[in-house]
């Protein structure tokens, strides 16, 4: 009964979404990493009563679908830490703009998500796929199944190329994403500044102090996990909660510590040198946990081919956090060279072929042999390069190499407005780590369509099948669980 009431949820919204749709020019579109793109701004006006007449609103409809088959289903003492799932959210964002008045404006940005899954309330702990639906620390303590947010708050200021904001907002950073793949987008709250006044150089810098995951209704601490305590057992769930969260780190430990963690971060992409990218970035959580990276990409042609290799380098350093948490994201630090040491590194080699309609990509990744990368912010340190849809390969000695083909239907004149992916990445996990999975190997193919007459809308399928090794046995003697599984994902979208 549950099923059929989802399916006829999603018939509905689809209805909705189709008879919304008109032919205009999109006011902004979304990128294929599902990040906003604005086209059209509010312009600037002199005349202060014409701030909020003279505004935008940006709206969005969204019905996305998640699918998700363990390779094995696990109970553990009468309790299940692994169970098939499926969940549909239905929802939507309305964004306003007011003009801009001498440089100041500001932005509202309200989100909304209704989640309908197979699992039961105290299950939800349990979805892998399709938790950015909803607030698991809600639901377990009896909420509903739902997302309502003002996720985007903030006042901001022009001038001439750059622009600085205070408030609620996106940031847009090596390891800082909105990275809005699913319903809600994951916002910070602080101060930025984005400048381009330098020619052919994007600099930003933030001070953030509170993160919004996507599936959290209100600001968290930005590296600091919940502590689960008598009068509230899913506390786990209340501060950060990422998949990528070091699970050691947790507020009460902080707090004890007399450590308020904040997020500042400096960034810098320069085009200067022809044919030539360069990207640095930086970023710490002062008393806990820094990093810097340094990525190269370069571009030539031969014989109609673009080539663009690239080389990535990120330097990370414990300042604190290991001794506190522990090497390890899970806090399980056997077969770890320093058990409380997050000292680590990350190289990362690729290049990409493009000709045509085609685009051929090769990549490797390797984490040092020493703490793990610590991210919990939804910007990958792999991403772009190794890391498969739903992975995390940034554990202690991992090693990955990735093999993606994509095809642009657009410029082959069949099947006009559909891209596709095909892509298998090779896991190669630490076997004498119990902290971290199992190796496996991941196959991922995806369509994205975009209609040619319809430029607002755009829906895009993923599939991922995961073959994992299930005779993993560490030299401590303990056997990793499978890894492998069946994942998809079906997200219709149409932006007014």
């Amino acid at each position: 009964m549950k099923f059929l009431q989802i399916y006829i949820i999603w018939i509905v919204g689809v209805t909705f979404v189709y008879s919304s749709i008109d032919e205009r020019i999109p006011k902004r579109t979304l990128k294929g990493n599902m990040t906003e793109v604005y086209h059209v701004s509010p312009s600037q006006t002199d005349d202060f009563s014409e701030i909020l007449s003279q505004g935008i609103f940006y709206g969005r409809l969204r019905v996305h679908t998640f699918g998700y088959h363990w390779g094995e289903e696990l109970v553990k003492n009468a309790k299940a830490i692994r169970k098939d799932h499926m969940i549909v959210g239905v929802g939507g964002s309305l964004i306003y703009k007011t003009a801009y008045f001498h440089g100041f404006a500001a932005t509202l940005g309200a989100y909304m998500t209704q989640a309908y899954g197979s699992l039961d309330k105290k299950e939800s702990y349990l979805y892998k796929g399709g938790k950015d639906t909803f607030n698991r620390y809600k639901l377990l303590n009896g909420g509903k199944q739902r997302i309502s947010t003002m996720a985007q708050a903030y006042l901001e200021y022009r001038y001439a190329r750059s622009s600085f904001k205070a408030g609620r907002q996106i940031f847009e950073t090596f390891l800082t994403k909105s990275n809005d793949g699913k319903m809600i987008p994951n916002t910070f709250e602080g101060y930025t500044l984005e400048s381009h006044d330098i020619p052919k150089t994007t600099i930003k810098l933030a001070y953030l102090t509170k993160q919004k995951l996507r599936d959290h209704i209100k600001f968290h601490h930005v590296l600091a996990r919940g502590d689960s305590v008598a009068n509230d057992y899913y506390g786990i769930f209340s501060q950060n909660d990422d998949a990528a969260m070091h699970y050691g780190l947790s507020l009460s430990k902080l707090q004890d510590a007399h450590i308020d963690d904040k997020l500042l971060i400096a960034e810098i992409k320069n085009k200067s040198i022809e044919n030539v990218q360069i990207l640095a970035n930086y970023t710490s959580v002062p008393s806990l946990i820094s990093s810097a990276m340094f990525q190269l990409n370069y571009s030539w042609f031969y014989h109609n081919i673009n080539i663009i290799p690239a080389i990535r380098y990120m330097k990370q350093f414990d300042d604190g956090a290991g001794a506190i948490g522990g090497a390890n994201l899970k806090k399980n630090t056997l077969g770890y060279k320093d058990k409380n040491s997050l000292d680590s590194w990350l190289l990362g080699l690729k290049v990409d072929l493009k000709k045509d309609a085609w685009k051929l990509h090769l990549a490797y990744t390797k984490i040092a042999d020493k703490g793990d990368i610590v991210a919990p912010w939804r910007g990958f340190p792999t991403g772009g390069f190794t890391r498969a849809m739903g992975q995390y390969n940034w554990f202690a000695n991992t090693k990955t190499y990735l093999f993606g083909v994509n095809y642009d239907f657009d410029k082959s004149n069949i099947l006009a407005g559909v891209k596709g992916l095909f892509r298998v990445a090779f896991q190669n996990f630490d076997d004498n780590k119990p902290g971290v999975q199992a190796d496996n190997d991941i196959y991922e193919v995806g369509i994205l369509k975009v209609f040619e007459t319809i430029p607002n809308l755009s829906i895009k399928l993923r599939y991922a099948h995961a073959i994992g090794d299930n005779n993993t046995v560490t030299s401590s003697g303990f056997k990793k669980v499978d890894s492998s599984y069946d994942a998809v994902r079906f997200d219709i979208n149409y932006l007014f």
